[in-house]
């Protein structure tokens, strides 16, 4: 399925298409204002041009039924913009205190991490059945950032020791995208996510896959892991066959799975992950993923191990 090219013009949730339609009265009401106004100064422009009369021309003071005409009209549009707006942010944001998050979004300096029932961990993606409404719960573990599903939802702070909550749903399966709309710091605009909506079966069935540890490695994938761990990889990131129980970089238990690489930097294939481990800051300057002096070898080790991890 190809994204769209303004992804908020093509609402795929019944909780964003109210913010859509808003949207779209909102620019109409914005043209034809503008549209009216510049009819009439270019109407007043030819209609009183200076005609080369001598001295000041007449002072025209205020007219009361044309001033009332005028700020009724603003009035009107600005009351009829107030009811829309009340109406969808109870359509787009219903209330959140009567349901149970089923999953936990994490915002870190820069990608975003989810946990579902069961022990399921993903990064750079989050799976949720289609079709149904899910109620998330979004937590920051450094600074404010903003979580936006462009087609699926609202935006919505993520505040650092604040749980937030939001509904998602998405109409039907697809991959849709999303990311942070908070300067959050250097690479915030690469700050990217995709909600993954399965059917109902596939998603538990994706659930159930990703809550296993990871496999122990196979024979060709042995030297990445004795180097994953000599390099001190488990310390950052969580994987569950690993010591340590690292929680700044994001966990890497079925990596290879996952479809994008450094926050959204990269799609996840071989050569962009041997990029990426090369140099992190060269591909997101300012990451806080260490530069480790790796030969070509080394590099390909830890691809073919991180890789294998479905």
């Amino acid at each position: 399925m190809s994204a769209p090219t303004f992804p908020i013009m093509a609402p795929a949730s019944p909780l964003a298409a109210p913010i859509t339609g808003l949207m779209w009265v909102t620019l109409l009401l914005g043209l034809g204002v503008f549209l009216l106004v510049t009819v009439a100064v270019l109407y007043f422009v030819r209609r009183y041009r200076h005609r080369g009369a001598a001295g000041e021309p007449p002072q025209v003071f205020g007219n009361a039924p044309e001033e009332l005409i005028w700020l009724g009209a603003a009035t009107l549009i600005l009351v009829l913009l107030f009811g829309l707006s009340v109406r969808v942010a109870a359509q787009s944001s219903p209330p959140t205190d009567a349901g149970t998050p089923e999953i936990t979004v994490t915002a870190r300096q820069w990608f975003w991490q989810a946990r579902y029932p069961g022990g399921a961990v993903s990064a750079g993606e989050i799976h949720i059945p289609a079709g149904r409404r899910l109620l998330l719960d979004l937590e920051s573990g450094d600074v404010i950032h903003d979580f936006w599903p462009y087609r699926l939802g609202r935006k919505i702070d993520v505040i650092p020791g604040q749980h937030n909550r939001l509904w998602i749903q998405a109409d039907r399966p697809g991959v849709y995208q999303g990311a942070c709309a908070e300067y959050c710091g250097t690479q915030h605009a690469w700050m990217r996510f995709v909600v993954v909506a399965q059917t109902p079966a596939n998603y538990r069935a994706w659930l159930a896959r990703t809550a296993l540890p990871a496999a122990s490695p196979a024979a060709e994938t042995q030297d990445g892991a004795r180097l994953y761990a000599r390099l001190g990889c488990p310390v950052c990131h969580a994987m569950s066959q690993a010591s340590g129980v690292g929680k700044v970089g994001p966990d890497l238990t079925h990596f290879g799975s996952r479809s994008l690489l450094a926050g959204g930097v990269l799609s996840n294939t071989p050569q962009h992950l041997r990029r990426w481990l090369i140099n992190p800051d060269a591909v997101k300057p300012g990451t806080l993923m260490p530069h480790y002096p790796l030969t070509a070898t080394e590099v390909a080790s830890l691809t073919r191990y991180l890789e294998a991890l479905k």
